[in-house]
């Protein structure tokens, strides 16, 4: 299975959010074999995100997006998914009473802040959703999330968006397995032997440098025995040590 994930959010790119998203995404999708192939990040711009979907959605498994819903100005993230579709943005009853049901809630909790900031929220502008869609009613806030064909949809708040994947996981699933492996020795060193696993074995060899710590090895594919065997070759060639 390969998935793209695309997050939204001018201030992703401006550098005030780290995306710890797309990381934590990546992380839950690999461990359950997905392999993920794309990671992208635009700015809160309708046509941007609409054309991106379009050309996913036909191109890999899924698509899974976070950020830009909502029913602020910048908040276009549904609507451009709708248009990907070439469907209307409309308002589930469900969707619509637990928006109901959660600002009511604020409110009871927060009356001096509501009533000093004079909070009024279009309801339907918040529960907005692609026609046909299915809805993933939010239990951490606000906006809900939504899935539409291959398309996975949630808000940007970490929270939020790990709350509502939760919901679809079990959706996502794959036969990609991986080892790693710790060493010493500097990238440098390692040349030949890991171009001699790619060459033997039907894996792939990530190799990623830290200074601090141990230089870790990644060994991933698609037959367990295939990436054992990689991993025991690698072993025979590169000093390796305890995590």
């Amino acid at each position: 299975m390969e998935v793209a994930i695309l997050t939204v959010g001018d201030e992703v790119l401006a550098g005030d959010t780290t995306n710890t998203n797309a990381t934590w995404l990546a992380g839950q999708l690999s461990d359950r074999g997905v392999r993920v192939v794309r990671i992208l990040t635009v700015p809160d711009d309708h046509a941007v995100i609409r054309d991106t979907v379009t050309e996913w959605r036909a191109a890999f498994d899924a698509v899974v997006i976070t950020g830009g819903l909502g029913g602020t100005h910048d908040d276009v993230t549904a609507d451009a998914v709708a248009e990907a579709f070439g469907r209307d943005l409309t308002v589930d009853p469900s969707v619509r009473e637990d928006v109901i049901e959660t600002v009511a809630a604020y409110r009871d909790r927060n009356p001096e802040l509501v009533e000093a900031h004079d909070i009024d929220l279009d309801v339907d502008a918040w529960a907005s959703l692609p026609e046909g869609s299915r809805p993933l009613i939010n239990p951490e806030g606000l906006c809900p999330g939504c899935v539409i064909e291959n398309v996975y949809v949630f808000p940007g708040v970490p929270d939020e968006m790990k709350a509502l994947f939760e919901l679809v996981a079990g959706e996502f699933g794959g036969d990609t397995v991986s080892t790693t492996l710790y060493t010493p020795q500097p990238e440098g060193s390692m040349v030949d032997a890991l171009a001699g696993v790619r060459e033997r074995f039907d894996v792939t060899v990530g190799s990623y440098p830290n200074s601090e710590t141990a230089n870790r090895l990644k060994v991933t594919g698609t037959d367990p025995a295939a990436v054992a065997a990689a991993v025991d070759w690698l072993r025979d060639r590169v000093e390796i040590v305890d995590d």
